[in-house]
């Protein structure tokens, strides 16, 4: 066995801390990362709630749609949508069948077109009047 005297104890002990020191910030970062990890694993994410619409929906009030409650969803908003194309069509009808037969013939869709493409530009030249008018007011 070896025998080690005061100034080698006292050498070994700064070599020690030495390295510690080195480490030191390591492990300091390695727990700063790891600690919101494990605060997220013990709470559990809160539950999104349902929209207004979904929760209309939601027959048994679990705050969960089952499959039969999504079919049901599903199977309105579909019906809604034929009613929407049913009232547009009507609409279009209305204003473009020129000549009174029921259906739109080729001239009458081409005004029907020519009308919402109007309106498109129309409503985009607004919008970017509108863009520009702020972008004037904030210099």
């Amino acid at each position: 066995m070896q025998t080690v005297g005061k100034s080698g104890l006292l050498r070994g002990a700064m070599n020690h801390s030495r390295s510690l020191l080195k480490i030191a910030p390591a492990l300091l970062a390695l727990a700063l990362l790891a600690a919101p990890l494990s605060l997220r694993a013990e709470d559990p994410a809160p539950e999104k709630k349902l929209t207004k619409a979904k929760e209309k929906y939601d027959a048994d009030k679990d705050g969960k749609l089952s499959d039969e409650e999504k079919a049901k969803a599903k199977e309105d908003a579909a019906a809604k949508a034929k009613q929407t194309r049913e009232e547009h069509m009507k609409m279009a009808l209305e204003k473009y069948d020129a000549n009174g037969n029921g259906k739109l013939d080729d001239e009458e869709k081409a005004k029907m077109k020519a009308d919402e493409a109007a309106a498109k530009a129309a409503k985009k030249a607004e919008k970017e009047a509108k863009k520009a008018a702020k972008e004037t007011e904030s210099k």
